[in-house]
């Protein structure tokens, strides 16, 4: 089992000053040495000799303040990204009080200076906070990290008054974290003291940072569950963030980097598109983890993870963390954006030497290989967490609900809030799939909690087709977003309904751009934003169609299947679809059976 000892050798090491700040309640900090990672010596045996030595040059270098910044030899041909990092360090807006000198200062004085542009538009990212700066101009959205998708009423609550506060400006949405939209700028200071008040942090959630790390939602009190994931993503997320504090070794990557603990036979967590996934496997008798690296989806390519050929103790998962990440922070690419994730690092060196550079990087500098099998049920079926089922702990149940495209409001946050506590243990998880699943409910309390007016809402039996619905945000609040997702998702999803009937749920995700957040990809059906032109020539919101996307032991990322289909022209096509690949029967042929 994963135990915070393990942790505190790979953490840096803090002032006393900022040891005392920003500190989950409960969780102590203490000052460790971290080490660095050099050029490897020329008596260090290649992995693979067509890599030479100058390429595994590390290309950053540890500065005053902690932070990772690029070597002078290496900033030419840098994506504009990488040139705001060199610019400022984003993380001083965090780690040295920067955030509370940018709030006090009035928009018209940001937008006149170039850095503090940048702030309000890249940097601040590092603290989970986006600019909406082309529909919601002076407001931000922030993203939270909540390890494993667990929060509390407690912290629900407190979500729910921020948002509150902005009336119809504020609105949270549902994902393996937790994303709250309306934030200005001055109220932001405030805000993080809140979060850590209540055990949140937004802290390196945005851009080249560790994402949320994602585990079994029903760790802990699922019946089949391999394993509870819920101390190895609270280790991580401890490790990604120095609880609470900033982890300034790895906040200088490449690009975005996902990580998954896999606790069920379900893969609820969706290994194959995370750049590192831990397969549960017994090895001489002990368990830990199967390593699967380099999975994740982007505008221009799409790959599945692949295995490392490397095996951990559970008591090891965060110096193998560190170690994959440092070796993609020294080396990784730094130019063309779509060319920077992990894998294409992998790509370059090839999976044995990229394999023996995390090895160098070990505490030991051994890398055990694979278990010859992980614990994952290949022929296991999925299963459905909506709806009410029983928990591993007798005489209780959870209950999966529905929250249609992930969105809620202040007053729905409140009542799941009051539902938890008053049902359950006071506790929420979140979901891949944008819902919320309440645990802990004593099962002579289930019926009065199915009566809930919010469960009409939030439905535990939503439709076959509403049940796998996943949708982005969409352009209601983001920039890049070409077409509106979440009501088109629920518009085209009720004109579908009307023509056919299916014998199954069907997942159905909606992403408003390229850059997929929705993940399409990994979608039975999946709806790419575009725009293109009607019959009559107008330009109108259109989506790409992708089908067969699976998760699960046999995952598989769809293929483009239609491209530019106008939105008002979908449900038809989708009809289709349904009927010639999923089983789907038209309903006016069960009109004229009757």
């Amino acid at each position: 089992m994963a135990s915070s000892a393990s942790l505190q050798r790979f953490l840096p090491p803090y002032p006393h000053a900022a040891a005392s700040r920003c500190r989950p309640p409960g969780v102590r900090a203490r000052p460790v040495q971290s080490s660095t990672v050099s050029a490897p010596s020329s008596s260090t045996p290649a992995a693979d000799e067509a890599v030479s030595a100058e390429r595994l040059e590390p290309r950053v270098e540890q500065r005053e303040g902690r932070y990772w910044v690029l070597k002078e030899k290496y900033r030419t041909g840098l994506n504009p990204q990488e040139k705001v990092k060199l610019g400022k360090e984003p993380m001083s807006l965090f780690m040295e009080g920067g955030i509370k000198e940018l709030a006090k200062m009035p928009m018209e004085e940001i937008e006149a200076d170039k850095l503090s542009k940048e702030d309000i538009d890249v940097r601040l990212k590092w603290l989970g906070l986006f600019h909406r700066r082309k529909h919601q101009y002076g407001r931000f959205m922030m993203r939270l990290k909540l390890p494993n998708g667990v929060t509390t009423s407690e912290q629900t609550r407190y979500l729910a008054s921020v948002i509150e506060a902005y009336g119809k400006e504020g609105c949270a949405d549902v994902t393996t974290r937790r994303q709250i939209r309306g934030v200005t700028l001055p109220d932001v200071p405030a805000i993080l003291d809140g979060l850590n008040a209540v055990g949140l942090t937004s802290l390196q959630s945005g851009m080249d940072n560790v994402r949320n790390p994602v585990g079994n939602p029903l760790a802990g009190i699922d019946p089949d569950e391999i394993v509870d994931t819920r101390s190895y993503t609270n280790l991580l997320s401890s490790y990604i963030t120095s609880n609470f504090q900033g982890n300034p070794t790895i906040t200088n990557l490449p690009r975005k980097w996902n990580v998954c603990v896999i606790g069920s036979h379900d893969l609820y967590e969706h290994p194959h598109i995370n750049d590192l996934a831990y397969m549960p496997a017994v090895k001489g008798g002990k368990f830990g983890f199967n390593l699967l690296v380099g999975g994740f989806i982007s505008p221009k390519r799409w790959e599945e993870a692949l295995p490392l050929d490397a095996w951990v103790p559970g008591d090891d998962i965060i110096p193998v963390c560190k170690a994959v990440l440092e070796a993609y922070r020294d080396l990784g690419t730094r130019g063309n954006r779509q060319k920077t994730r992990m894998m294409w690092l992998i790509d370059e060196l090839g999976m044995e030497a990229f394999r023996s550079e995390v090895e160098k990087r070990m505490p030991n500098g051994v890398l055990e290989r694979a278990a010859p099998e992980d614990l994952i049920d290949k022929k296991w079926q999925r299963r459905d967490y909506l709806g009410v089922h029983p928990q591993k702990q007798e005489g209780m149940s959870y209950v999966g609900l529905h929250v249609p495209v992930g969105r809620v409001q202040a007053a729905d946050m409140f009542e799941l809030a009051r539902l938890a506590d008053e049902y359950g243990s006071g506790e929420l998880r979140l979901t891949v799939e944008q819902n919320i699943v309440i645990p802990n409910v004593k099962n002579e309390k289930v019926e009065a909690l199915l009566s809930e007016p919010l469960l009409q809402k939030f439905s535990p039996q939503p439709s076959l087709l509403l049940k796998g619905l996943v949708a982005c945000t969409g352009n209601q609040f983001c920039g890049q977003a070409i077409i509106e997702t979440k009501q088109r998702a629920l518009l085209v999803t009720s004109q579908v309904e009307k023509l056919v009937s299916v014998p199954r749920a069907v997942r159905m995700h909606w992403t408003g751009c390229p850059n997929s957040c929705g993940q399409v990809q990994v979608a039975d059906i999946g709806f790419m934003g575009c725009l293109t032109k009607d019959s009559a020539g107008k330009i109108v919101e259109a989506a790409d169609i992708f089908v067969g996307g699976r998760v699960g032991s046999d995952s598989h990322l769809a293929g483009a299947y239609k491209k530019s289909v106008p939105c008002d022209e979908l449900a038809p096509i989708v009809a289709d679809i349904l009927v010639e690949r999923f089983g789907a029967v038209r309903r006016e042929r069960e009109e004229d059976e009757e």
